[in-house]
């Protein structure tokens, strides 16, 4: 029985180190290959996570650029509306002032829209106008001026102004209330953004 048992010896010996470096070849294939796919997982997210934080970097002095760009820009346009506005005011007031030099009666006009308003005529009345513009109108239409009246030629009041003035109240009807109005309702328009300021 020696040869069986040496054979058994050597079958088990010979087995156990077959079993053992099949079982080492194959732990080692699935520990290189779980191995491989945690690495690479691992691997895969920590350079993912390095690109996105090297972009980031890489993308702050941009992004700085690109908002002094936006606000430069925005500072422009602004500028150009503001700019806009002056010149509107400024032809405005010119046309005003040759319209109301060509054709006087144009503040006749804004009187008698004035006067219409009213319910009822008050029993004061009296209007006021720049010396230039009574002036103007007497020379223009002097048969008007004497009818009514109640045209009164004030020096402090600068061309293209006019108040009518009751017992009770004093309408502002002037072209630079008017101006002013419009050209509030104009910014308002064109600059938006100034009015929260």
């Amino acid at each position: 029985m020696d040869g069986f048992q040496e054979g058994l010896q050597k079958g088990f010996a010979q087995g156990m180190t077959e079993g053992q470096e099949q079982g080492f070849s194959e732990g080692h294939q699935q520990g290189f290959a779980e191995g491989r796919r945690q690495g690479y997982t691992e691997g895969s997210l920590a350079g993912q996570q390095e690109g996105r934080k090297q972009f980031v970097e890489a993308a702050q002095p941009l992004e700085a650029i690109t908002g002094k760009v936006n606000d430069f820009l925005a500072h422009i346009e602004r500028k150009q509306r503001e700019d806009l506005l002056q010149l509107v005011e400024k032809v405005t007031r010119q046309v005003i002032r040759c319209e109301l030099a060509l054709q006087p009666t144009q503040l006749l006009a804004l009187v008698e829209e004035a006067l219409a308003a009213f319910p009822t005529m008050p029993e004061t009345l009296q209007v006021m106008l720049s010396t230039e513009e009574f002036n103007r109108l007497r020379d223009a239409v002097p048969e008007k001026v004497s009818e009514w009246g109640l045209l009164t030629p004030s020096p402090d009041l600068p061309p293209g102004e006019c108040r009518v003035i009751t017992d009770k109240s004093e309408l502002d009807i002037g072209c630079e209330h008017r101006l002013e109005q419009c050209m509030t309702a104009l910014q308002e328009t064109l600059t938006p953004e100034s009015q929260g300021e």
